[in-house]
């Protein structure tokens, strides 16, 4: 079923073609596996949690399609990943570069976060803080 979209049709492009399925597999494994120890064990040092899970759960949505789940997921692979360009043990910068290649993959996949995608992001932020995880 697609989801409207919330911008006008002038606006509304085409997502790019996503070459290599054999790599957005091993990019959802690599997700589905590390995307929680992650986040959890980064709470306190993570600005952009909620773009995060909002990213996540339109990632593992079946109902996304495969073109928009394939970019989200290489950008979701690249913050699980312990090493990358900006290491996120730095203090101040070390998730900017993550931050970064999320916020262009959100960009480039908007039409297909849904409000149910977002909603879900909040409740899992504030169950997280329930539990002592802020």
């Amino acid at each position: 079923m697609a989801v409207p979209s919330a911008l006008p049709p002038s606006l509304q492009r085409p997502l790019p073609v996503v070459a290599d399925p054999e790599r957005a597999a091993r990019d959802e494994r690599l997700v589905r596996h590390r995307f929680w120890a992650k986040l959890r064990g980064n709470l306190h040092r993570i600005p952009f949690l909620e773009e995060v899970l909002a990213a996540f759960y339109c990632a593992t949505d079946p109902a996304t399609p495969r073109r928009a789940k394939a970019i989200l997921l290489a950008a979701l692979a690249y913050f699980v990943l312990p090493a990358d360009a900006v290491p996120d043990w730095l203090l101040i910068a070390g998730f900017t570069d993550d931050a970064a290649v999320l916020a262009a993959a959100i960009q480039t996949v908007r039409t297909h976060l849904t409000p149910a995608h977002w909603e879900r992001a909040r409740e899992t932020l504030r169950k997280e803080e329930a539990a002592g995880r802020p």
